[in-house]
Formats: C-alpha cells, structure tokens, sequence
C-alpha cells in the first residue's frame, strides 16, 4: 500500500473500429483484429500510466537504464522497430513480466531476483517483446473485447473501489493481458525472443534457462505452499504453458541457431553488480510484511492479520485471504480524517440511514464499525483515523456461513490496527539482495542460520542462485544472498 494513492478504478478499454483489417508484422498474414498500428500504440500510452499507478515504478535509475539499454538493443533487432519502445522495471515483488500493445514493455523487481545473468534477463525482454511484435497482445485484447471480459468488476467492501478476491491482479485491459496467453502464443514468443537474443549476441538457449528457473521457483512455492496449507501463488503466463524439456520449446529456441552469432554474451557478473543492493520482497513505499503482521514506516501504521492467511500487498491496499479463499480483510486508504469516522464510514460505504454505525476506539484511536451487506455478502467495515489520514478495513465473506467461522479472526484483525511504535519501526526494514564471493565449502544450510528468509530461507536461496532443489555454492562464485 502506497501513501498518497487514489482509490479509483481502471476503465476497461472499449472496442476500436476499423474499416479493415491490418497486417501481422510477424507472419505477414492478415490480422482480423479491430485495432490499427496506431490505435495500439495509443492504447499503450493510454494504459502505461496506469500499469506504474497500480505497480509503481522501481526508484533506482541506473538500474532502469540498464534494463531499458538491454531491451532496446533487442528491439533494434526485432520485426517491428520502428516503434518507440519501452522497458521498465516496475516496484513490485512479484515474479512477473507482461507487456501492454505499442511497445510497453514491463519486468517486475521480484523476477530480476531470480534471474542470473543479462542473458537471462535479454530472455524474459525477447520473450515480452515477442508478444508484441506478433501483436498478441492486440489479439487478446480484441478477443477479450469481443467476450466482454473484464465488463463486470468485484466490489469488496466500498461500491467505488475494487480489491481482489481469489488472488486476482488489477484489471488491466479486461484481465486479458496479465493472465498469459494461449500455448501457441506462447511458443511463437520464445521463437521470436530466441531470434532476437541470437541477433543481438545472446545465446537463444537462455530462454530455455529463463524457463527453468521460473519452473524452479514455481516447484519451491508448491512445495512452501504444501507445507503451509495454502494454495500456490498463479503467476502471470510467462513461459507457464510448457516445462524447460518441452520438445516443442527445445525446436522452436533451436530453430535461432541460424542468427547465432560466433561470440555469445553472458554478462553473469555484470548483471548482478547491477541488483547487488536491491531491495527484495516488500517495499517501504508499500510497506513490508513480516509473519503476518504489516509495517508502514512512511504511513506510520501497522496492522496484524490471522496466521495461516495469504496475504497480498499492492500499491493501493494490503490484503489478506483466508485458507479457504472465502474472507478476505482489506486495508486501504479513505480519504483525509475530516468529520467523524461514522461520517465518513457512511460515505465511502454508502451506508442508508437504517444501517447502524457504532462509534467505538481502536487502540486508542477514533473509529466506527459497521456489519452490512454488499453483493450479497456479509461485509464488517471499520474507518479508524490516525493523524490527518482515515483509513478503511474491510472484511467480506462469501457466505454467513464462512463470516461466522472467521468472526473472531476478523475482530482480532481490525483491533490490530495500530500506531507504529519505535520497535516496530526497526522491523519495518526492507530485505535487500547482496552479492557475495562464495568461499570454499560454503553451503546453502550454513548460509540459512543467518538469514532473515525464515524457515525456508534454504530453499529459498538456491532458487534465487538457480540451484533449486540441491545445488550447493563453488568457491569463488559470486551469489546472492538477502540482508
């Protein structure tokens, strides 16, 4: 959750007319899309500023040029460089890259953790850039339109905002472009993205090495998630629609080796003096969240959820999600602490007369609760003020049923909410990647008695190193460890 963020909602893109149909740059084939060159840059710019609103944008500059230098020089090399591209590492910690039509492309701040080398990262940039100079992003887009996809949005708890429940992602262009593509889209953008890679002096098999460590990552959440009961985090369709031995993905990278060049670039160390220092997982500017428990030093707030939930914390809310998927507790801000909570409980929610709003105190702060229902379901929202700012927590179940079973759960969690204290402020501090010199005999184990990754910090860490599931370190190999 980000200070200073507008409750709003995303508009989902209406259909553009066209009188005929344009050429796919890629095939030369007829595209039966509804959308021209230019309406698809437009959107792009249209949507950019939303994609850095929802994600926010990562604040290290020299990293973000390196980024964008690597994507560019891919680009150049692409079917389509004529457009002015655009490559930007987004704040977020999630593993994740997609890319909006016209030449918007995005990496998040959580897949640059798990990547190893520039290569690798020229991967994920062909693979996304791939999407685009195919303009399957355009074809989701019109097929999403078509279906009316995204038409209807989920309400949590205030009738003007949105947050998610089963884990959704914001719903940018209709949900159409952040939940991955069909298999042979994406089999056509490891072709393109190994093309692009071989072009530019890449070696095209890193996008087969991008595909194993995202499986990687995928097999240890599966196997954090099994262990905590909970279900394993979805991803975006990034490479999702096949595993590194894939027959057809071996053909299709192969199919590259005519443009390989006679030298090859691997940039291992290179790219990891660039993340050295980078923060991982939660950032300040959001808040950090630790064994269920959210910090906000700039907010100067923090908030316990119940043990076992899964919790998900974007720029415009924190949120937590029960076991079973079926209560969620929100958190977000309602606007400046002007009137009475009651009042404005009553405004956001838009509450009729004939709801009870009940004044009360929450950790000696001013606050009103109220239980009503919204979309049918049972819904607890309380306002509490802290400073000049009102904040909303919102829990909503999908049945009475599943609200009865987690009541006590959802009070606890609303009379969390608290000031931040001195001591609290010190765990609020950010996790950062370091990159150190491996010395003999060092292993995974030794290296997780000492790191704040928790229990699975083993796992953990050779995920990150692209040693999953029993790789241990060489000496004298640069590898990363989380301070």
């Amino acid at each position: 959750m980000q200070p200073n963020s507008t409750i709003r909602v995303l508009a989902v893109l209406a259909a553009l007319a066209l009188s005929d149909c344009a050429t796919n740059p890629v095939t030369g084939n007829p595209d039966f899309v509804t959308m021209s060159e230019g309406q698809e840059v437009q959107v792009g710019r249209k949507e950019d500023p939303k994609v850095r609103q929802q994600y926010g944008v990562h604040d290290d500059r020299a990293l973000q040029g390196y980024v964008n230098e690597v994507g560019q020089k891919l680009a150049r090399a692409s079917h389509r460089p004529n457009l002015e591209y655009q490559f930007l590492v987004v704040d977020s910690p999630d593993v994740n890259a997609f890319a909006l039509p016209g030449g918007y492309v995005y990496i998040t701040r959580g897949l640059l953790a798990y990547l190893n080398s520039e290569a690798e990262l020229a991967a994920v940039l062909g693979h996304e850039l791939g999407h685009v100079t195919a303009r399957h992003s355009v074809q989701q887009l019109a097929a999403a339109t078509a279906a009316n996809v995204g038409a209807a949005i989920l309400q949590i708890f205030v009738p003007e905002t949105r947050g998610f429940i089963g884990d959704n992602l914001i719903n940018l262009l209709g949900n159409a472009l952040l939940s991955g593509y069909g298999r042979e889209h994406e089999l056509e953008a490891d072709r393109l993205g190994a093309e692009y890679l071989a072009r530019t002096g890449y070696d095209p098999q890193s996008m087969v090495n991008v595909v194993r460590v995202l499986k990687n990552q995928e097999l240890f959440d599966a196997e954090v998630a099994r262990q905590e009961g909970r279900q394993p985090r979805a991803y975006h369709g990034l490479f999702a629609s096949h595993p590194d031995y894939d027959t057809r993905l071996q053909q299709v990278v192969g199919e590259a080796a005519r443009f390989r060049q006679a030298q090859t670039r691997t940039a291992r160390e290179e790219f990891l003096r660039r993340i050295d220092r980078m923060i991982f997982a939660d950032s300040p500017s959001q808040g950090v969240v630790r064994n269920n428990r959210f910090y906000h030093v700039e907010l100067g707030l923090a908030i316990g959820f119940p043990a076992g939930w899964r919790i998900r914390n974007q720029q415009q809310n924190v949120a937590a999600l029960s076991p079973g998927e079926d209560v969620l507790i929100d958190l977000r801000m309602a606007g400046a602490a002007k009137g009475t909570p009651s009042e404005v409980l009553r405004r956001i929610a838009r509450l009729g007369t004939g709801t009870e709003v009940r004044p009360s105190t929450i950790s000696g702060l001013p606050a009103a609760i109220a239980d009503t229902t919204m979309s049918g379901r049972p819904t607890r929202i309380a306002v509490v003020f802290l400073g000049k700012t009102a904040y909303a927590i919102g829990a909503q179940a999908h049945s009475a049923a599943a609200f009865r079973q987690h009541q006590g759960e959802i009070s606890d969690s609303i009379g969390s909410f608290h000031e931040l204290t001195a001591q609290e402020r010190v765990l609020a501090r950010p996790h950062r990647l370091r990159v150190i010199t491996a010395r003999a005999g060092l292993t995974f184990a030794e290296l997780a008695r000492t790191s704040p990754l928790g229990k699975h910090a083993e796992g953990h860490l050779r995920v990150i190193n692209g040693m999953y599931p029993s790789g241990e370190p060489a000496a004298g190999q640069p590898l990363k460890i989380v301070e």
